[in-house]
């Protein structure tokens, strides 16, 4: 059963950042885990330099389709947690782009500059039919839907265990 909380989403391996689409919005993004199951994460956006957003997100196991709460939190609720995490937060350049077709495109360049760097792309359906029927952008090197390894809080557990 789909509802508002239901995300359906597809993951994808790149090597770079597309250069023939185009660009909604970019920032940084830091993230951290406050539990791996169930899945609580919190996550600061940064634009220009400055705090630009605050989220509490909320994650069921699955690997296309999952549930997903994510609330808009205070910048005091976000530092009082981020206070709880005692790993370094992972720091992903992000970037939105625009698709043919209505659909976003979100890529992360994660851990930038470490040995535990990699990009990956992201794109989220209305429907589990419209996530089978998208067919890859030329520049995604392996769909990694299915591979729970690059699941970001397995990664978090990996990295920052």
């Amino acid at each position: 059963m789909t509802n508002q909380f239901t995300e359906i989403e597809r993951k994808f391996l790149l090597e770079s950042f597309p250069d023939d689409l185009p660009l909604i919005k970019e920032f940084q993004v830091f993230q951290a885990y406050l539990s791996i199951n169930p899945e609580v994460r919190i996550r600061r956006n940064v634009e220009d330099g400055q705090d630009a957003a605050y989220f509490l997100a909320i994650k069921s196991g699955g690997k296309l389709v999952r549930q997903e709460v994510e609330l808009h939190i205070s910048k005091e609720h976000f530092y009082a947690l981020a206070e709880m995490i005692t790993q370094p937060f992972i720091i992903k350049d992000f970037r939105r782009y625009q698709l043919p077709g209505g659909l976003e495109l979100e890529c992360s360049y994660v851990d930038k500059g470490r040995g535990t760097e990699f990009m990956y792309a992201e794109v989220e359906f209305p429907s589990v039919q419209a996530a089978e029927d998208f067919v890859p952008l030329p520049n995604f090197t392996a769909d990694v839907t299915n591979d729970s390894s690059y699941k970001m809080k397995n990664f978090w557990k990996r990295t920052r265990g």
